[in-house]
């Protein structure tokens, strides 16, 4: 599996650390950065491309992580065919892939430690989309929704 990664100054230490973990555990991974810590960056500039990658199937699955978490749900919730949460319990880690089909996990660096992010990414990574009709039906929604244009 191919995992991407982003964080801003906000995530940028648990970017690393998850990154180790990441690789050592034998996952390919994509940085798209921040390569280095500069307190002034914008989460846009990197979970944007995160979420593109994503949505182009470019990474199985993503990490976008800032101070909070949720300037990155934001962000790459913008981005058609994203489907992120803010994940800070191990229920939602599984759950919104196999009920949800959740692509893009976020997570706040100055939230949430090291070792549990990384018990919450090695659930998210694992799980499924179960894809049973009702699933289906919802993500079908959120995909009409996605087309539909500003008036």
């Amino acid at each position: 599996m191919r995992v991407g990664l982003a964080a801003d100054h906000g995530g940028f230490e648990l970017k690393a650390q998850l990154t180790e973990d990441l690789t050592a555990a034998g996952y390919a991974v994509a940085d798209f950065g921040a390569q280095e810590l500069v307190a002034g960056d914008d989460y846009p500039d990197f979970v944007v491309p995160l979420a593109w990658a994503v949505a182009r199937g470019e990474v199985t699955r993503g990490l976008a992580i800032c101070g909070s978490g949720v300037g990155a749900c934001v962000v790459a919730n913008k981005v058609p065919g994203v489907r992120a949460a803010l994940i800070t319990d191990s229920f939602s880690a599984h759950q919104g892939v196999e009920d949800d089909d959740m692509n893009v996990m976020c997570l706040g660096g100055r939230v949430t430690g090291h070792a549990l992010s990384w018990d919450l990414v090695q659930i998210f990574l694992s799980a499924q989309f179960k894809g049973l009709e009702r699933f289906r039906r919802r993500l079908a929604k959120v995909e009409a929704l996605e087309r539909l244009k500003k008036s």
